[in-house]
């Protein structure tokens, strides 16, 4: 590990320290996390996800930062898609169990809501295992092949304007973007291996925890995703 390796793992420690171990950002957390769950989605992925693409730009320059990378554009959206990961959490975390219901799993006097968010460290049953595998799959099936491809987008859109602010709020290209795309690894590694390999189990995992914790799970696992978009940009080339 090199010198500027640890100087940046020592500053990630010392800005998340204080929300495990001081009484007062605790209780602020859980408070802006219950009052404000959509805000605290944006705030969340746009520090844990941004992160992780920087891990991944570290990984395939051997820097933490280069001209026209864009870390604040990057955060801007990266928190916008929080925040519709949120919306696709309660979407997915409300239909799936019904669609098990419909399909005539019997949750008897428990609602399928109840039986997922049962809290998975003092309670387990095969019911809401299956039940975190259908949210999972699901929401990762329908909804994760168009956010990985927005995303890819708007990623793009940032290094073609400069990294700047003003170049992020330029109108995208999208149609362009689109065409120039390479769809051989998006379709064989990001979406046909990605998303079974691992999202399918590594949400499962995630609605398997407390309601509360599912989106910082869901953006800690953002920065796995920084990693594996490296892994497909270095693929692209």
């Amino acid at each position: 590990m090199k010198k500027k390796d640890l100087l940046f793992l020592c500053g990630v420690v010392i800005f998340m320290l204080p929300f495990f171990v001081v009484k007062p950002f605790i209780s602020f957390y859980h408070a802006f996390n219950l009052n404000h769950p959509f805000w605290i989605s944006f705030i969340k992925f746009a520090i844990l996800s941004t992160t992780g693409e920087v891990i991944g730009l570290r990984i395939r320059t051997g820097n933490y930062y280069q001209k026209g990378f864009g870390i604040l554009p990057r955060a801007i959206v990266w928190g916008f898609l929080g925040m519709a990961i949120k919306m696709s959490f309660v979407i997915f975390g409300e239909g799936a169990p019904q669609m098990l219901a419909a399909m005539g799993i019997n949750y008897g006097e428990a609602s399928p809501s109840e039986i997922l968010n049962q809290n998975f460290f003092e309670t387990f049953s095969g019911l809401q295992l299956l039940t975190a595998v259908a949210v999972s799959v699901t929401m990762n099936s329908f909804f994760a092949p168009v956010f990985m491809t927005v995303h890819k987008i708007t990623d793009t859109h940032i290094l073609n304007t400069g990294g700047t602010l003003k170049g992020l709020f330029t109108p995208i290209p999208i149609g362009k973007i689109m065409r120039e795309m390479n769809w051989d690894v998006q379709w064989n590694f990001v979406f046909k291996k990605t998303i079974p390999l691992f999202w399918y189990p590594a949400h499962t995992i995630t609605f398997l925890l407390p309601s509360d914790m599912r989106i910082l799970f869901a953006a800690i696992l953002g920065v796995v995703l920084g990693l594996l978009l490296s892994i497909a940009s270095l693929k692209s080339r």
